[in-house]
This record gives C-alpha cells, sequence and structure tokens, in this order.
C-alpha cells in the first residue's frame, strides 16, 4: 500500500543504527548466546526475485528466533520516500534437516490493509510454502502461494497458485542466481493469463566494513536482470 507519511528521517536512521551496532557489539564482547536474534539493512533499492518494489532506499528490520533446525521470524520493510512505497510485515516460520532440506511457511503482509482479513480474495495475506535443498555450493528452492489475494489491495496481487523457483551457486568471492515464476512474479498476457518465465538472473557478493578490531558491518551486492520485464536492477545494502 501507499505510505503517505515518512516513518524513518535521519535522526531517527542515526538512532536505530546506534542502539544495533551497541546491541551487536555487547553480545560479541560478552560470547553469549541467545536464541533471538535482531537486525536490519539498508538497501539502496528494494528488490524482489528480480522486481523492484516502491521507489528509492527501504530500511528492514528483522527479528528471529531459531532452536536446533527450528526457526521463527519476523521482517519488514519501509521506503524512506514519503510516496508511493510499499510497508511490508512478513512472518516466516521454517525447519532446517541435517541433510540440507529446509521446509516453510511465509506469511506476506501490507500494511494499510485490514490485518484480519485472511479469507477470501480480498484477503490482507499471502501464504506462501517454501522448500529449499543445499548441497555444498549448489541451492535450489520453490515457493508456492496457497491462496487468493488478487484484490487485497495494490501491492498484494497473489493470485493462489502462484510459483517461484530459483537456483543458486556460491563461488569463493561471489555467487550467482537464476529464477523463474508465474503470477506475482511476471507479467500477465493481454487477455489476463499467467506467464511462467524466467524473471531473475544475477550475480551477488559481499564484504566486511571493518569499524573496530571487534566490530564490522556487512555490505552486500547484488545487480541482477528481469528478462521478463525487461528490467535492470543494481543494489547495494549495509546490515547491522
Amino acid at each position: 500500500m501507499i505510505m503517505k507519511t515518512r516513518l524513518f528521517t535521519a535522526t531517527n536512521l542515526v538512532l536505530l543504527f546506534a542502539i544495533f551496532s551497541s546491541v551487536s557489539v555487547q553480545a560479541q564482547e560478552e560470547g553469549k548466546k541467545s536464541p533471538f536474534s535482531l537486525g536490519a539493512d539498508i538497501v539502496s533499492s528494494y528488490v524482489w526475485r528480480g522486481s523492484k518494489i516502491g521507489t528509492g532506499p527501504n530500511f528492514q528490520p528483522s527479528l528471529k528466533f531459531e532452536k536446533g533446525g527450528f526457526t521463527l521470524g519476523a521482517w519488514g520493510s519501509t521506503g524512506f520516500q514519503d510516496f508511493g512505497d510499499v510497508a511490508e510485515a512478513d512472518l516466516y516460520t521454517s525447519y532446517s534437516f541435517d541433510f540440507g532440506l529446509s521446509i516453510g511457511l511465509t506469511d506476506y503482509y501490507y500494511q494499510g490493509t485490514p490485518y484480519f482479513q485472511f479469507q477470501g480474495d480480498t484477503s490482507s495475506h499471502a501464504f506462501e510454502i517454501n522448500a529449499s535443498y543445499t548441497i555444498k555450493n549448489f541451492s535450489i528452492a520453490g515457493n508456492y502461494i496457497i491462496n487468493d489475494a488478487s484484490k487485497g489491495g495494490p501491492a498484494n496481487k497473489s493470485g493462489g497458485g502462484d510459483m517461484y523457483f530459483e537456483a543458486n551457486y556460491a563461488f569463493e568471492n561471489f555467487g550467482v542466481f537464476l529464477g523463474a515464476g508465474n503470477g506475482w512474479h511476471t507479467t500477465y498476457k493481454d487477455n489476463g493469463d499467467d506467464v511462467f518465465a524466467v524473471c531473475n538472473i544475477g550475480l551477488k557478493t559481499s564484504k566486511e566494513l571493518k569499524i573496530t578490531d571487534k566490530f564490522s558491518l556487512p555490505i552486500t551486492g547484488l545487480i541482477c536482470f528481469n528478462p521478463d520485464k525487461e528490467e535492470f536492477n543494481i543494489v547495494v545494502g549495509l546490515s547491522f
């Protein structure tokens, strides 16, 4: 949905950065292991599965609980601009097995729509089943939307049965990926029919920005091309 108020000013960001940094430094120094972890990313633009979402930079906080192979988490994204941006707040859960398989469920929700509208094509939530398998440097993932939320708002256009598959291979200093999907992820034909197509081809890498001898911040970089929408994106992100 369109955001009409600016949620994060420059002062807010500096304060949040200081809080997260101090928490991370303290945790590293104390060497404590907690099942809870929190973090945040600042990205130059929000690109999801080959498509740019909203306009301009985004602030993306996250919180998760991990115990054994079980993970329960929350992730959000909010644009810095005061117009035309999507405010997203997702919940997810997953379980990872020792042999490389992971299965899970994600609830995509866009703020500004009624939260407790779960049923019918006006649902403000899109529920997606996730599965992935990793062997050494190669991984493959499949995702499937199980409900119809096509009329839940301009940001939520999942029609039920939407699919997305992605393969990744990690080299020593970078990774490459190839993704294809339909429905939510690609354009429609003139008659409204779904199109299954390659929509996400790219390369990603990361490095550490050293702040002190005991603390550093990861920087990620991504370039991707969406041949279905003929869209090219470059993204840089800072994590803390």
